[in-house]
Order: C-alpha cells, then sequence, then structure tokens
C-alpha cells in the first residue's frame, strides 16, 4: 500500500457530471440471478407486467431530484430494439477518467454485452476530451469478469481499487484495469449470512472524498478486513460501518456526487436511508446532504440500487 505524503497528487473523487440511461425494456433478468442474491424472483413475479413502466417512474424521480440538486446529467435513451433489461445499470459496462480514458468492461451475462454501447461514447465526445478507449472485453472469451465500477470501489483521489473477487470480478481482469490505468489494488473475499459471495463490490462499499461506507462484516478473513480497514485509515477515512442486514437494503450502494458549485450531496435509495440508524445519518450527513428516493421495483427485479444506475464522468471538458 502506497504512503500517502505531501506530494501525492490528489484527483478529485467526485464530479457534477452524471451519465444515466432510461429503461426501456427493465425486467427481471434470468441471465444474472443465479450470482446476484439482491434480484427478488417471488418480488419479480408481483411485478411483471408493471416493472418496466414503474421502473421508468423510479428512474425520473431520481431524474428530477438530481436535477433539483443541481446535479449535471447527461441522460440516454434505451432502445426497443436490443433486449437489455439491465440497462439502467450503466456502471458496469464503462467508466470515464480524469486522465481522458474510457474503460469498456467484460460482462458476465451475455445480454448484458449488448449494453455496451459506442454511439454513447461518441456522443459523449462532443463535450469531452476522450484520449484512449482501453477495451478489457476479450476476457469474456476466457470466462474471466469485471463489471465496472460495480466490481470495483475506486478512491479516485488515491488511485485504489477495492474490489470483493466473484464469479463477475476476477482478479487477472483487476490486474489489467490497475496496469492500465495506474491503479493499486486492494482485492478480498466478501460474504453474506449463508457464506454466498457478495456479487459486487459496490453494494457492500462506498468511497467519498473523506469517508467511507463500508460492511467490514462481509469480509469474513480477518487479514482481508485488516488489509481494508488499514487502507481506508491511511487514506484518512472517516470509517462508517454498517451491517449485512443494511447491506440487504443496499445502504452501501451510494454514490457521491456535488453541484458546480461542489455542495457534496449523497445519493442512495429510500430503501437504503430508512435501513440506516439515526447515529449514521448524522455521520454522513457532515459529510455530506442526503439525497434518497424510492428505487423498490428497480432493486428487487434488478438487484441494484442508486449508485448502479450513476455512471461519473471524470472526463476533461473540451
Amino acid at each position: 500500500m502506497r504512503v500517502i505524503t505531501s506530494s501525492t497528487q490528489i484527483q478529485p473523487q467526485s464530479t457534477s457530471r452524471i451519465m444515466m440511461i432510461r429503461p426501456v425494456r427493465f425486467g427481471f433478468n434470468e441471465q444474472t440471478a443465479e450470482s446476484n442474491e439482491f434480484q427478488q424472483e417471488s418480488f419479480a413475479q408481483s411485478t411483471r407486467e408493471t416493472a418496466q413502466q414503474i421502473a421508468k417512474e423510479e428512474f425520473d424521480l431520481m431524474i428530477d431530484q438530481l436535477k433539483k440538486a443541481g446535479v449535471n446529467l447527461h441522460i440516454f435513451e434505451d432502445t426497443e430494439d436490443v433486449y437489455r433489461p439491465d440497462a439502467v445499470f450503466s456502471n458496469n459496462w464503462v467508466s470515464f477518467h480524469q486522465s481522458g480514458k474510457v474503460v469498456l468492461y467484460p460482462m458476465m451475462a451475455e445480454n448484458r454485452r449488448a449494453e455496451r454501447r459506442l454511439d454513447i461514447i461518441d456522443r459523449l465526445a462532443d463535450d469531452f476530451n476522450v484520449e484512449e478507449v482501453i477495451d478489457l472485453t476479450h476476457f469474456e472469451a476466457q470466462g474471466k469478469f469485471l463489471e465496472g465500477t460495480g466490481s470495483m470501489v475506486l478512491d479516485r483521489r488515491y488511485k485504489i481499487a477495492y474490489a470483493c473477487l466473484s464469479p463477475r470480478t476476477h482478479i487477472e481482469v483487476l490486474h489489467a484495469f490497475a496496469d492500465a490505468l495506474g491503479y493499486e489494488i486492494v482485492a478480498f473475499s466478501a460474504s453474506d449470512e449463508n457464506d454466498k459471495p457478495i456479487y459486487h463490490t459496490n453494494v457492500l462499499m462506498c468511497i467519498g472524498d473523506i469517508f467511507a461506507v463500508v460492511c467490514l462484516e462481509a469480509i469474513k478473513n480477518p487479514d482481508e478486513r485488516y488489509l481494508v480497514r488499514s487502507a481506508l485509515e491511511e487514506t484518512k477515512k472517516d470509517i462508517i460501518e454498517i451491517t449485512l442486514e443494511q447491506v440487504r437494503h443496499f445502504a452501501g450502494n451510494m454514490l457521491m456526487v456535488k453541484d458546480d458549485k461542489s455542495n457534496k450531496f449523497l445519493v442512495m435509495s429510500t430503501h437504503a436511508y430508512d435501513s440506516l440508524s439515526q447515529q449514521q445519518r448524522q455521520a454522513l450527513s457532515e459529510h455530506a446532504r442526503l439525497l434518497h428516493t424510492d428505487l423498490s421495483v428497480i432493486e428487487g427485479n434488478g438487484g441494484g440500487s442508486a449508485r448502479c444506475m450513476m455512471t461519473e464522468i471524470h472526463l476533461p471538458i473540451k
């Protein structure tokens, strides 16, 4: 682990520019359910006929709230012609970096690979400098995956990638990302109460500029737990621990964003907000204003929440 010194170049952790994709054919994805314990098939059965309409309403309410907060949104529409039930979770297939690099990621579910849309990157390139597109998708042929900032939680300020290894997060692809972007890796295993691997790191962890939300309880190996805590402490994070029960309510699936005046907001679902204790809410409120909207249908069917719906654009503006 690096030693943080006064000469270490610090990158901004958050941005006011967020890409989101409005769902068109949203629904329960059978191809992802085996590795995603957060998808609720019983819930999906009861909402199958209305899932797309309600998901769109939840999406638009979240958009309205972010716009009122002054966040600069780049909204793209999904298309009817291709079946993309998880298109709303755009942070899995692409990430945008301050260096001008764009990374495309290998996805485990075949029907999620269609979410990668070069037309979106081309449209963003009209407003932002895209210096290089790093394509990691060739790992799919080897059965090795890394699903963007779902698989990794990035400390962009200090270029550290936290990642819990799972069928969707392979160590070899993680190293390929780290080598291409100059990141250090903090890899660990995490599991739920039934010892089932947690599918994505961003459901148990959120990194802000000077704080971190993390479920250390999910990291069963004491050495790995110590490694994660030490890395957070070394980068001077105020650590706010959550429980596995709160993880079930998507309390780890948050993202810090800001407006053009650098006012900070921590975005989450109402499900997540309601699961937090008053003490946890107070601790988080000291770092950012808390924003939440009801995402019940998106969460129940898709197994992802607010953070998964937001893709940060850290590219330089033209």
